[in-house]
This record gives structure tokens, sequence and C-alpha cells, in this order.
């Protein structure tokens, strides 16, 4: 089975940096409605590696997959898009 490149990278925005060398990602993605074929907006938490906590709250990053680091992390921030103001 091979993985597609849009399943190993994410792009997303930084919730929370409270915690040493974590992050929490938002990655928010559009959905059809089953029965009424609407497109629904939905999005997903995922935990990830910042080695050099230089996240912020609001940026804008790209994470990686990776092996798993901990309980909850499989990410990594690969780069920042684009920094808050």
């Amino acid at each position: 089975m091979t993985v597609s490149t849009e399943e190993k990278s994410k792009v997303g925005i930084v919730v929370s940096n409270a915690m040493d060398k974590s992050v929490v990602v938002k990655v928010s993605y559009l959905v059809a409605h089953k029965l009424y074929k609407k497109r629904v907006k939905k999005s997903s938490k995922f935990m990830a590696h910042d080695e050099k906590n230089i996240c912020e709250v609001g940026d804008k990053v790209k994470i990686i997959s990776t092996r798993p680091l901990s309980k909850r992390k499989r990410w990594e921030v690969a780069e920042i898009i684009q920094k808050t103001k």
C-alpha cells in the first residue's frame, strides 16, 4: 500500500504552544454532507514536535509525519509558512 504525499504532510494553524518543544496544530478541511451534499468545514488537532520552540499561537505551519515521539506526538513541524503579526 502506497501512502500519498498529502497524508504525510498537513498545513494548519498553531492553537497552543504551552508545552516544551510541542505545539498543537489545528488542520481544517471541507467534507460533503452525506445527505445534503453541502460542504461542511471540519477540523482536527495534531500534537507536533517543535525542537527549537519557535512556533507561536496563530502561526501557519506545515507538519510532516514522523515516528512516534510520545503517546500523542506523531508529527513534526517542518516549516513556518506564515508568522503572526
